[in-house]
Formats: structure tokens, sequence, C-alpha cells
């Protein structure tokens, strides 16, 4: 099942969900220059430097591709310019590739604008930043409970997206989302949507314990952001109807 739309339920512009949009962009191809680079491996999240509190580097090395055999150098671990806790925060910008960066903005387009209209744009950029905060601590906190490389760098949105999808569960279960399922397009509720890909995840991430690594994919990341969502959107929504209701916005 994958989603390409949703219903909308207002008429505002979502100014912000443009913002984060530009901002993963912008982040990938200027300061990334599209790819891993070296400013790639300063700031994103590795679990050893949140648990240490330690900046960890080390060297680069030749990694040959099984499939065709070139050879190139992929870099260690770089120096990071700030407080590694920090990393959290900057690693929500960042991605591991075009496709990688794809799906999520695909995601954050779809989901992101009503839950801006719903919570306000300065709630909604506090509720997107908490959720990747708290994926990006489930993700450590996965990786050293189940024996994971803690020396290995995450990166992405997908966890700040996850609780927007948690967020949008909650307040939009019912709202019709357009997506391809079996090659046909059709339109599902979005619990639906939403739910299917939860458990997807869940299974996928059970699939991964006990193995040594995740696969390329922090599962756990996307399932504590969502949990995330689910349990702090009401928080940020709280009182903002009585809001829009003053202000003249229902």
């Amino acid at each position: 099942m994958f989603p390409i739309g949703d219903e909308n339920t207002h008429s505002t512009t979502p100014l912000l969900n443009y913002l984060l949009i530009a901002a993963n962009a912008a982040v990938f191809f200027l300061l990334q220059g599209g790819g891993n680079n070296d400013f790639t491996y300063a700031f994103s999240t590795v679990p050893q430097e949140i648990v240490s509190g330690e900046d960890q580097v080390t060297p680069g090395r030749i990694v040959v591709d099984p499939a065709s055999g070139q050879r190139f150098r992929a870099p260690g671990l770089q120096p990071t310019p700030v407080p590694v806790y920090f990393t959290l925060l900057t690693a929500m910008f960042m991605h591991g590739g075009l496709m990688h960066l794809f799906g999520n903005v695909l995601y954050l387009w779809i989901f992101g604008d009503n839950l801006e209209h719903a919570l306000g744009r300065a709630r909604y950029l506090g509720f997107y930043i908490a959720c990747g905060l708290l994926a990006g601590l489930a993700h450590v906190w996965a990786t050293v409970t189940f024996g994971d490389n803690p020396m290995a760098p995450s990166l992405g949105a997908s966890g700040a997206i996850s609780g927007v999808q948690g967020g949008y569960i909650l307040l939009y279960p019912h709202n019709r989302v357009r997506v391809i399922m079996f090659r046909m397009l059709t339109t599902v509720p979005a619990w639906v949507a939403i739910g299917l890909w939860f458990v997807f995840q869940v299974i996928s991430g059970a699939g991964t314990l006990g193995r040594g690594g995740q696969g390329g994919v922090a599962y756990a990341a996307h399932i504590g952001g969502f949990l995330a969502g689910v349990a702090l959107v009401k928080v940020f929504a709280s009182g903002r109807e009585r809001q829009q209701i003053r202000s003249g916005r229902y």
C-alpha cells in the first residue's frame, strides 16, 4: 500500500510544512552534497555518542560493491563541532539517499498539512521536533538494548514524520487517503493506511531483533516516533479549537 494523497480538511496554506520539506531538501543537496559526505558523518546520530556523551571519530575505509566490484571510500565518523546530543536534532534533517529523501518528503507532504492546521504553526513545529527527538532516543535505546552496532550513524526525518502520522491517525482517523494497492488506485480511511504502515514497522522491527543490526532501517525510530505522536498530539492541540473559534477560523 503506497499513499499518494489525502483528504484536506482546510483551505489554509501549510507554510511551515512547506518550510520543513524545503529544509530537508536543502540540507541534503547543499550540505550533504546529495550523498553521504563528511558533513553527514559529523552530524548524524551515533548511539555510542549519545550514551557516552563523547564524540567518536573513526578512520575511513574502502568498501567494495559486491554486485559491481567497484571500490569506493566510505568516510569514517567525523569530529562533531557541537555537543553530540545536538545531533539528535541535526540528524532529523539529513538523508542517506535521494529515495530516502523522496519517501520522507512524500509522507510529510501528504499528512503534515492537516496537522499544521489542527495545531497551528508554532505548536506543529514543537510537535514535529519533539517527535523527532523522542524517535532518535528510541533508536538509541533499541540499539543498546538489543545489541546492535552502537557506532553506526543514523539519520533521516522518518522518526519525526512517523510522529506526524501518529498525530494524524488520532485527529483524522476517518479522512480518506488515496493509495496505490495491488496496482490499483483506491481510497481507504486514514486509520487503515497508517495503521497498516505501523503494523509493518512493528513486524519488520521485530524481525531484526538479535541480528546485531537493523538492515539499514531504524524501525525503532519509526515506532518510537509514531507512539510519541499518538501520546503528544492531544497535548499540543489542547485549547487550539477554542482559540480558532474565538478568532473566527471555524
